[in-house]
This record gives C-alpha cells, structure tokens and sequence, in this order.
C-alpha cells in the first residue's frame, strides 16, 4: 500500500466516522479517528480477505474487541468493497442499519463477531485461533494446505483491564496460538479521562509473562508496523501483542488526545476544522478520497484472484484419496 493510498484511506475513514457519529448524535469518534492508518493497512495489505466472498472459508479473521469503535470497521469495510453501503454508513446507529452502535455479527457483511462489553472479543479470537489451529491439524495434509490464515485483533486500554482478556491471554499463550495477531490501541485514555485514574500495570510485561511475543511501536509509523507484523507471523510459537502509541481522535484540532473525543460526537465546528486540516472541503458531507476508492478497487481484484488460486486447491484436496 503505497503512501498516497494510505493517507487517502485514512482520511477517508476518518471523515466518515466524523460524520456518521455527529449525524447519529451518537457514538465514539476517538478510535477510529487514531487507529484510521492501522484499519487501512489490515485491510489494504496484511489481511487475507475477499470482500466478494466475505464467508470464504480461510480468509484471515478481525475482530475488533473495542466494539465501541466500530465507525471504523464499517468505514473500512465500505472501502474495501464489502455490502456495507454508504447509505448503510449514513444511517449509522438508525434501526434497521447494517451499522449498529457495535458491530453485530450476521447483521453486517464482514463483521465476524459480536462486539459489545469490553475484552469479549479478545477472548472470542482466542477462540478462533485455536480453531484454527485444530482445523489444519485435522485437514491439512502434505500435497494440500486448505487450512492457513491468521487471527486479528484490536484491543483497547479498557479491553485490557477486563478479567476476561487476561483468562484467555493466558489460555493463548500457554497454546502458543502463533496465528493470533492482537494490536493494543496504546492511547492512554478512557472515557473518564487519562488511564492513570485507574490502570497502570506494565500491558507487556504481563503478557510476555503469559508466553506472548511483545513489540512496541508508533501507530503512525507505517513501515514500523509492517516490520512488526512480519516479525508477528514469523513467529509461529507465540500469540504477539503489538502495542501502539496512538493518539485518539487524531485529527480534531482541539480536542484530539483528550477523553472528550472518546465517547461523543466532535461537534459541527470541530469536524469543519478538522477537515479543513486534512485538506478537505469543510461542507464535504461523508467525504472519500478518490485515491482511496481506486486503491482498494485493485485490491479487491486482486484478492479474488488469491481466493480463486485457494479454491483450486480446496478442489484437489476434496479430490486427494
């Protein structure tokens, strides 16, 4: 994903979260404005996904554990070409739209479970890494890999404060479940105000105690996070954390890195300004950068052929005596 796509997408996904939530008059516009890069390139360049076939059977799995942010899954998966609509994006938080307040699984095409209370979705990719794990053990054999593909998270501070995390943390390490990628959204802000209200364990050192493999990083340092994630899938022994300096909401002028961003929409005034920043027309309602939209329409492309390669040996396999 070169440069100008990457910016294109990010400001894309975080002129569509801005928007949707003020609309809605509902919503939490920090995680998705501070983790619009990251989104881009899960979806961009490290996934295994076909948006044309969101059921496909090895397709990588994402899970967004802080569900509350979920303005940029759908952001990024109206992007990428999955069934969510731009008038499904539009209606955000509305009855009967694909986009809830939280993603919900069997509701909208490429939501892979449902996220709500906090540390949920951590344990459910555990879940899912550990099945993935017996199902290649089962069916792979040595002409065919049918069975190959990762697990992605993205955790927030108040996921990691959930007991839940912790027991399936645990539970991953000890498995050495080295297909589960978690990225932690470092931000160092909740809802109430500044972590150090209520959190201040060392978040890699407990994990590097449960077996995982740790690295640290700046979520907006593009080609560190790519060496991350390829030092994460060269582990095959261990579950890895990934952890990011974020700045959440980044982007609004004012507010960006303060807990008023975390849970309420920005305000007319500060989404003008923050447009303007980004070199967007101030007025420009549900704005998506064209760059964006050609990048990504290549990607699928070219992930429907990978698809494709796959099913050719999901036939011989079928066929294997």
């Amino acid at each position: 994903m070169d440069k100008k796509s990457l910016e294109a997408a990010a400001t894309s996904i975080r002129c569509l979260s801005m928007d949707a939530i003020q609309k809605a008059n509902s919503g939490h516009p920090g995680l998705p404005m501070g983790t619009a890069e990251l989104g881009a390139l899960l979806y961009g360049e490290f996934m295994k996904h076909d948006p044309a076939a969101p059921a496909w059977l090895d397709r990588d799995r994402f899970v967004l554990s802080a569900g509350h942010g979920s303005m940029l899954l759908y952001s990024v998966l109206h992007l990428a070409g999955y069934e969510v609509s731009m008038a499904d994006i539009e209606s955000f938080r509305q009855i009967g739209s694909r986009c809830a307040g939280h993603p919900e699984y069997g509701v909208t095409p490429g939501v892979e479970t449902t996220t709500g209370p906090l540390g949920q979705g951590m344990a459910t990719a555990v879940g899912m890494a550990i099945a993935e794990s017996m199902l290649a053990a089962r069916f792979n054999t040595q002409k065919h890999t049918v069975v190959d593909h990762f697990t992605w998270v993205l955790a927030g501070d108040g996921c990691m404060q959930e007991g839940i995390s912790a027991e399936a943390a645990s539970l991953a390490g000890h498995l050495g479940l080295g297909k589960l990628i978690v990225f932690y959204d470092d931000n160092a802000i909740t809802i109430d105000g500044d972590t150090s209200l209520s959190f201040s364990e060392d978040v890699g050192a407990r994990f590097a105690a449960y077996g995982w493999h740790v690295s640290k990083g700046d979520m907006y340092d593009a080609d560190g996070v790519r060496r991350m994630v390829a030092s994460a899938k060269a582990e095959t022994g261990k579950p890895s954390l990934i952890m990011l300096k974020s700045v959440i909401g980044k982007g609004a002028p004012t507010m960006q890195g303060s807990h008023k961003v975390h849970g309420a929409p920005l305000g007319a005034e500060e989404i003008a300004r923050a447009k303007t920043a980004m070199g967007v027309p101030a007025d420009a309602m549900f704005h998506v950068e064209e760059a964006a939209r050609t990048f990504f329409a290549a990607r699928k492309k070219e992930l429907a052929a990978e698809r494709t390669a796959w099913e050719s040996t999901w036939a011989a396999w079928r066929a294997e005596e």
